[in-house]
């Protein structure tokens, strides 16, 4: 059997940012862990994802969107390779996004940008100039899956994996 390798990319972003739907778009059979809230439901655990691409075994996870849920996004992002920060950019930046970035820039954790909803209502791409350092920005609809898959991709290139499932920085 041939050497495979693995990336664990983690997806983080404020509530109805689209995280879930990203990666429901990713892999039609990904796992998600919700509950109902006021205006459909909400993820309260984690998603889940995989795809395999040129022997590589992606596995994507999906935080929580809400602040209080600190302590399940740590538990999830220990070990991961990168991360997506997953932007709704039909309203302005806010704090709990920028805490995000931080947090990601702060662990040194190779990440990339997607700008998701660019074409709600309201939404200004332009805004988010300049927010996130030299990370990388994508504009992306999570509901589109070559745009999503081209954007994952992309940014899986720039992470080396390894057989043992770490990358090389």
């Amino acid at each position: 059997m041939a050497d495979e390798s693995k990336l664990k990319i983690v997806v983080f972003g404020a509530f109805g940012a689209g995280k879930s739907t990203l990666i429901k778009t990713l892999d039609p059979e990904s796992k998600h862990i919700e509950a109902n809230c006021a205006g459909g439901t909400t993820t309260v655990a984690l998603d889940f994802g995989r795809i395999l691409h040129n022997g590589c075994h992606i596995h994507v996870y999906g935080t929580p969107g809400q602040e209080r849920f600190e302590f399940a996004r740590e538990i999830i992002a220990k070990g991961m390779d990168g991360a997506i920060l997953l932007v709704d950019v039909t309203s302005p930046p806010d704090e709990f996004t920028c805490h995000l970035s931080g947090s990601l820039q702060s662990a040194k954790v190779p990440f990339v940008v997607f700008l998701n909803k660019c074409d709600g209502e309201g939404a200004d791409p332009a805004a988010f100039t300049g927010q996130f350092g030299s990370s990388t920005i994508q504009k992306v609809s999570a509901k589109d899956k070559w745009q999503c898959m081209d954007a994952l991709l992309q940014f899986a290139g720039t992470l080396v994996p390894r057989p043992n499932g770490r990358i090389h920085h």
